[in-house]
């Protein structure tokens, strides 16, 4: 989330704040000092910790341009999700449910942001990424930090379908620009970062961009510093609110990009399978370590 959304709230209580009654600069006044605890309140506890009654907050929320004491309370979490530490802004979030609904409401939080990114997903960027990774020469890869296993998901099955895949190595910022020395407009990186952004991944797509290789971005918001040096953004909706950033709309966008792209190139994707299971035949890849239910029950 960017700086906007940071400080709207505080932004719109500065605006307000000279025409306000005594009250309403009361409510002002805590509410800033301690918005991590006014975030947990009732309109009706509110003003009773202010000493102000439940009419005049839900007025001062109004006035500060929001649909009612919700509007206003949403715009108060939102702030505290950008102040606070991990740990507090999962109190924040989950806090006020108990251990029974967490499987519950963090599934449920999950199917919302998927259907946040089918409703917000620009048909075209998925298009144009598609026929991007399809005419590069080299596909590079970088994801960090809780992004990384994005990143190594996409590669594997990139590597399916084609040439030449390079799952770019993330240990140093070094290391990174050694394996992106050869780059060039071919050829095609795809940057996978949300909040908190990755400097190291922005610094590659910025190298890659003054390489004139093709950019792709898979970030959470038009907004994201990763479009600075992009040719096609792919919009997903994360969630950062819990000490476990939720990352299952962008794998749901990975999914797709990897369907689309073997609809694309089914001959090649069956003929590289084929090889491979003769392959793993061949050297016994899988004979000791794959369990095949079926032969157990006809052993018995």
């Amino acid at each position: 989330m960017g700086e906007n959304s940071t400080n709207e709230l505080q932004g719109r209580i500065e605006e307000k704040y000279r025409g306000m009654s005594k009250g309403q600069k009361r409510l002002a006044d805590y509410v800033t000092g301690n918005y991590d605890k006014a975030v947990f309140l009732t309109a009706a506890k509110l003003g009773e910790v202010v000493g102000v009654s439940e009419s005049t907050v839900v007025r001062f929320a109004t006035q500060l341009g929001y649909k009612g004491y919700p509007g206003f309370q949403k715009a108060l979490e939102e702030l505290v999700r950008n102040k606070l530490n991990s740990i507090q802004r999962m109190e924040v979030t989950y806090g006020r449910i108990s251990q029974s609904e967490i499987l519950e409401t963090v599934l449920q939080s999950d199917i919302e942001k998927i259907k946040l990114t089918l409703g917000a997903i620009d048909q075209k960027a998925f298009e144009l990424a598609i026929d991007t990774i399809l005419n590069a020469r080299k596909i590079y890869v970088i994801g960090i930090r809780s992004c990384a296993p994005l990143a190594a998901f996409l590669s594997f099955y990139l590597n399916l379908v084609c040439e030449d895949v390079t799952a770019v190595n993330t240990n140093s910022s070094s290391e990174i620009f050694e394996q992106l020395i050869r780059i060039n407009e071919e050829d095609v990186i795809i940057g996978i970062s949300f909040p908190r952004y990755s400097m190291r991944t922005l610094k590659a797509l910025e190298f890659a961009s003054n390489r004139k290789a093709k950019v792709i971005t898979l970030t959470d918001s038009v907004h994201s510093p990763m479009n600075l040096y992009s040719s096609c953004n792919l919009i997903a909706r994360s969630d950062m609110a819990s000490i476990v950033d939720s990352l299952v709309a962008p794998l749901s966008v990975i999914n797709a990009l990897v369907v689309a792209l073997c609809m694309k190139k089914q001959k090649e994707v069956v003929s590289t399978l084929e090889t491979l299971e003769q392959i793993w035949g061949e050297y016994q890849v899988y004979s000791g370590d794959e369990l095949n239910p079926l032969k157990e029950i006809s052993k018995e």
